[in-house]
């Protein structure tokens, strides 16, 4: 992440300092200018300086939280990708890995939708976010080259979960990837929704993850015609 100003998604380890907490006020009211301005008037029509212009800083300031624009608009997915991979280190050795990825997926979204109930990271915004990213070309390959990166980080946490070297086993990657596959097709699922989805609220969303989830060795492995 491009970003000088390090996400807060949940309330971990040491409170923030002063200094930090104005930090994060920043960039959450950043986050949330970009959402509105970009919900109302569409991601390609909507400037850096309006951005900056809603929160009252400068263009200057905007650009100490965020490279660009693009960062700005996936800033939810970014900070639920990063605390998903802090709760996924932090699992227990004897989970299995599947059931440790699992684990931290719906620990993920339930720390971040308490933590942040309202606004930009929501689980309505982010209801919201999956489908302006589905249908914007540029936050799509954005987020693609996002989670391609983010699934390496798995691999590479797994493979040392396991003490597996992942060069030579395939299990990592592999997992890594199916995994991936199957939580984008839920949130896809789940945004396709529409109202029903927003008043389950993150308990809803994590529902149709954990379906998904369940379908893995199903399809993988199960007979399609009994």
């Amino acid at each position: 992440m491009a970003t000088t100003a390090s996400p807060s998604p949940a309330p971990t380890g040491v409170p923030p300092g002063l200094r930090e907490r104005k930090k994060q006020r920043t960039r959450d009211a950043l986050v949330d200018a970009a959402h509105r301005l970009f919900l109302s008037q569409g991601y390609a029509r909507t400037t850096v300086d309006e951005i900056a212009a809603a929160v009252d800083v400068s263009q200057r300031t905007f650009f100490r939280y965020f490279a660009n624009k693009e960062e700005a608009a996936l800033a939810v997915l970014t900070d639920a990708e990063e605390y998903f991979i802090e709760r996924l280190r932090a699992r227990p050795a004897a989970e299995n890995p599947l059931a440790a990825m699992r684990a931290a997926i719906c620990e993920s979204w339930r720390d971040l939708s308490a933590a942040h109930a309202q606004g930009a990271r929501g689980v309505t915004a982010a209801l919201e976010l999956v489908q302006l990213i589905e249908s914007t070309p540029t936050l799509l390959a954005a987020h693609l080259r996002r989670s391609a990166d983010q699934e390496q980080r798995v691999v590479e946490i797994l493979a040392a979960r396991e003490g597996v070297d992942p060069a030579r086993d395939l299990r990592p990657r592999l997992l890594a990837a199916v995994f991936g596959a199957a939580v984008r097709t839920a949130h896809l699922a789940w945004s396709g929704q529409g109202a029903g989805a927003e008043e389950d609220g993150p308990e809803g969303m994590i529902a149709v993850i954990e379906h998904h989830l369940d379908q893995l060795a199903p399809a993988l492995t199960g007979d399609w015609h009994s």
